[in-house]
């Protein structure tokens, strides 16, 4: 019989049979490739514009054509996994992923690089998906949420190296080794959770892969009003993170002038986000999740706002951008988990399917917010704290409809709260 790993403390995982801590760092570890393809890629954004002639804020669309790939097949992933389990479509999209992170070192146009990305997206998608399913397979209520906590902790450590590592890379080398790179940590990846991690599917739960039950499985996704707001909600806040990795290099790099130097100003807001989710791992199961995430999104909202009038109406020197950034950046790790896991609890038996919808939504909707922020840069940081505190606000009114109008309540919290 499956047990749930209700006492974060725990050793030994149900179903997995190895120790909690190597666990997270698999799940952390697969969910870090997303993060890495996206992060890695930003110190070498004036190299590609040079390389292909491209103009404005052309170059984003590396990011863009990523991220609408990467929800996309998030939807087709779910299901899959429902079916035939989540090590066999885990594999097959890290292979996906392997070979057209080759292929974009090769492209001879930047249409070519951005259809390549597009379709490393498709096979990432595999990652998340299963990543999270695989987590709500062996964990229930607030010790899900502390797993997630943790998981987000070691994954959040990568958009901190992540710069680095690009900006080693392109110092030493031409910009296409990092998509070697990407590649070799993905095989790395790959064969460490075929020796290790087992199937976490238990048969029973295994769904029919044929168009009505997939159909019924995104019904009851949707169906279920805090499922449905709550992911809405992360979709929308989200749009802000997405914001930020668009203009982190614009900004940092031409507004404020530290060009190679962006990698540290930009590891500052992440090194704060990962400790919020470290805290966050430790504190949920006292707090609750709807506490703590509804605190910090208020929060969030109105340091967003405050700065957005500030920004407005005087100029804004590096120390007063970094500063903001500061308080802002660890609201994301009291946020995103405790979302993801509130949106998740309620759908145990269709965790794969949950998980695609939730991570399709997320996606595609935060990436397509953040592109619409990043197109807007007018060679000021207004339009990433306007954005923030735009996001921000639809996302509070979203989580009051998921919640009937009430904020800071714990009813449910991991007891499968409707």
């Amino acid at each position: 019989m499956q047990k749930h790993a209700d006492a974060p403390g725990t050793e030994e995982l149900a179903q997995t049979g190895i120790p909690r801590a190597e666990f997270i760092a698999i799940v952390a570890g697969l969910m870090a490739l997303n993060a890495l393809a996206i992060d890695i890629l930003l110190p070498a954004f004036p190299n590609i514009t040079a390389a292909y002639a491209i103009e404005g804020n052309t170059v984003q669309y590396l990011l863009l054509s990523y991220v609408m790939g990467f929800g996309a097949a998030q939807l087709a992933f779910g299901p899959i996994s429902d079916r035939f389990g989540r090590r066999a479509p885990l594999f097959a999209g890290l292979a996906i992923y392997i070979v057209c992170a080759i292929a974009g070192s090769f492209a001879p146009s930047f249409e070519m690089v951005l259809a390549f990305r597009f379709i490393q997206g498709l096979g990432a998608a595999a990652t998340r998906v299963i990543a999270l399913a695989v987590v709500r397979d062996t964990h229930a209520g607030r010790a899900m949420a502390s797993t997630m906590s943790l998981v987000m902790m070691v994954f959040m450590v990568v958009p901190i190296i992540a710069p680095f590592v690009g900006q080693g890379i392109i110092t030493v080398g031409p910009w296409q080794h990092i998509f070697w790179f990407m590649a070799l940590l993905a095989a790395v990846m790959t064969a460490w959770t075929a020796l290790r991690l087992p199937e976490t599917l238990n048969p029973a739960n295994r769904r029919e892969l044929a168009l009505r039950p997939v159909m019924k499985g995104f019904q009851l996704v949707v169906s279920n009003r805090i499922s449905a707001f709550y992911t809405l909600a992360t979709a929308f806040f989200f749009g802000s993170l997405f914001a930020f990795l668009n203009l982190a290099q614009p900004i940092f790099g031409e507004v404020y002038g530290l060009h190679a130097y962006f990698p540290l100003a930009m590891a500052s807001g992440a090194a704060f986000m990962s400790a919020a989710s470290f805290l966050n791992a430790r504190i949920v199961g006292r707090i609750g999740m709807r506490r703590l995430s509804h605190g910090a999104l208020v929060a969030h909202f109105g340091i967003a706002a405050v700065a957005s009038v500030w920004f407005y109406t005087h100029e804004v020197p590096l120390w007063l951008f970094m500063t903001v950034l500061i308080l802002i950046m660890p609201l994301f790790g009291l946020i995103g988990a405790n979302f993801n896991s509130i949106a998740m609890e309620p759908l145990g038996k269709v965790a794969g399917t949950a998980s695609s919808v939730l991570g399709f939504t997320q996606t595609v909707g935060g990436g397509l917010c953040g592109a619409m922020i990043g197109q807007a840069f007018d060679g000021t940081p207004l339009p990433l704290v306007a954005g923030s505190a735009l996001m921000s606000f639809v996302t509070l009114l979203l989580v009051l409809v998921a919640e009937k109008g009430k904020l800071f309540g714990n009813p449910g919290d991991g007891h499968g709260h409707p």
